[in-house]
């Protein structure tokens, strides 16, 4: 996930075509982001224009009753998206103006760094287009050699950082929790962050980028000569935070060495402490740590299929598959590839359906899904990204994005999720996990146990009732589907009864084939 943070003060000129040109980055180079901006008390229509586009883009949107000033809303972003990763070590932050100064094509390369092993990426910006007045020009060129960082880092006010969170929350842990990040204001403050940050990351990166002075809708806040000033006045303490972070450092590595020094010494002697006799025993190496992998939270094996036949009435009129087809990355994460396809049809009617999930392999939350459907000699196909990291879903062929649930789930990916969830007679389950709001709650009825006979044999078997509200297929609320699972540990769909124009169909289950499962 990248959490793109974007400070905003009466920016309502220019904030919507920055946050839209994101959106536009993170098309055409596939990443989960969200947009976090704070509202710094505007008081030119920058809320209006912020609202509008929280409606078409994940953007979390904080609001000051009154100013705060740049660094503020600044640290309150970081410390929100830091507060918001549940995985420090890989998602990242982007810093980046709301007036055009910051070009977003910049942070596509940003990210690749980041992906490349760097920690924190500095962009540069001695590359301008646009004209200034001469003191705005000279204080740019004089304030980054007032606040020097260190490193290879020329330009420390640009202001325009892509960092790992792992690197922000190790920043932010040393002293009291509600202690300020940042304690200046405007070009001394960018420096300052990039002081406090750079100590704590293993590698930093520079990149180039260009100022858009030619873009910007306002003259600046500030005058140069104030600017110059508060950098000169701000050199100590940005000193000093460069000089912590690398004393804090430097004091661990310390430790470490004398952790790793005692222990050369107990080598060397041969004493343990603690032996039941005086006799020197061999040290004995430490055990290696084992590797921890997370826990698949879909756990149907890649091979699984499940084959039914199709019946309408004493007719048999088509056939249908249920089948776990493989494992694949979408949008960098680990997916189970499903697929439910029923063919068939009587007299006038044909049907042909497929729809398919890629479902996040460890969090079985859907990634994709797509709906081809051949009915009545009418072509209907339909198929969907979803972004669960980022809150939002886009159709394919739609330039539109739309807000999705915390736990999204698609039509096959329910097929195979029921089969996971504790269910009882007689009791009800709404889940608001269908991937479209407005089609939820997703409802559950546990009608009974039934004795079956599928596929050779007779089957203890709950009976469930699925309605997604306005949705369409075998789960709409008219179908009146129904459902028979296995009533142990498999889970398996022995039967499925839904209602089409011409009538009832009933599928049931006819072969089928889990990979390392005994069948009996």
């Amino acid at each position: 996930m990248i959490y793109v943070c974007v400070p905003v003060h009466n920016e309502a000129s220019t904030v919507g075509l920055v946050l839209w040109k994101v959106r536009q980055v993170f098309t055409a180079f596939e990443r989960e982001y969200q947009i976090l901006a704070c509202d710094d008390a505007s008081t030119d229509g920058s809320a209006d224009v912020l609202s509008s586009y929280a409606r078409v883009l994940p953007l979390t949107i904080l609001k000051h009753t009154k100013r705060k000033g740049y660094a503020r809303s600044l640290e309150e972003l970081l410390r929100l998206a830091l507060q918001r990763t549940d995985r420090p070590k890989r998602d990242a932050a982007i810093t980046l103006h709301a007036d055009f100064v910051h070009a977003p094509e910049t942070m596509e390369e940003m990210v690749k760094r980041l992906e490349s092993g760097a920690d924190l990426v500095v962009a540069e910006q001695y590359r301008e287009q646009g004209t200034r007045t001469w003191p705005e020009r000279w204080a740019r060129r004089w304030a980054p050699r007032l606040l020097r960082v260190g490193g290879a880092v020329r330009d420390s006010i640009s202001g325009f950082l892509a960092l790992r969170l792992v690197v922000l929350r190790q920043a932010t842990r040393g002293g009291a929790t509600d202690a300020p990040l940042l304690t200046t204001e405007g070009w001394a403050a960018n420096a300052e962050l990039l002081a406090r940050l750079a100590g704590q990351a293993r590698r930093m990166e520079i990149v180039s980028s260009t100022a858009r002075y030619d873009l910007r809708q306002r003259p600046s806040r500030s005058s140069p000569w104030t600017q110059l000033l508060a950098a000169w006045r701000s050199r100590g303490l940005i000193s000093a935070a460069r000089k912590g972070t690398g004393a804090a450092l430097l004091m661990l590595g310390l430790l470490g060495m004398g952790q790793s020094l005692v222990a050369q010494d107990t080598v060397c002697t041969g004493v343990i402490v603690g032996g039941s006799s005086g006799t020197a025993t061999p040290p004995v190496p430490p055990a290696p740590k084992p590797t921890i992998h997370p826990a698949p939270a879909v756990l149907f094996p890649v091979g699984e299929r499940l084959t039914f036949q199709a019946k309408y009435g004493l007719f048999s009129v088509g056939s249908a598959t249920m089948e776990v087809m493989g494992i694949d990355t979408v949008h960098r994460a680990e997916t189970v590839h499903i697929r439910f396809r029923i063919t068939g049809g009587a007299l006038w009617y044909h049907l042909d359906q497929t729809i398919e999930s890629w479902v996040g392999r460890y969090d079985f939350r859907s990634r994709r899904f797509s709906s081809i459907q051949d009915e009545r000699d009418k072509h209907r196909e339909r198929r969907y990204e979803i972004y669960p990291d980022s809150g939002f879903y886009r159709e394919v062929g739609r330039d539109t994005t739309f807000a999705t649930v915390l736990e999204p789930l698609d039509d096959a990916a329910f097929l195979y999720w029921i089969r996971t969830v504790p269910l009882e007679v007689g009791k009800k389950y709404e889940y608001a996990r269908y991937f479209r709001p407005d089609r939820n709650p997703v409802i559950i009825e546990v009608i009974g146990r039934e004795r079956v006979s599928v596929a050779g044999k007779k089957w203890r078997a709950l009976v469930v009732r699925p309605k997604i509200p306005q949705g369409r297929g075998i789960f709409a609320e008219k179908s009146e589907t129904r459902i028979w699972l296995s009533d142990d540990a498999q889970r398996l769909v022995l039967a499925i009864q839904s209602n089409f124009s011409f009538g009832q169909v009933t599928l049931k289950l006819k072969d089928y084939v889990v990979p390392g499962a005994t069948q009996q």
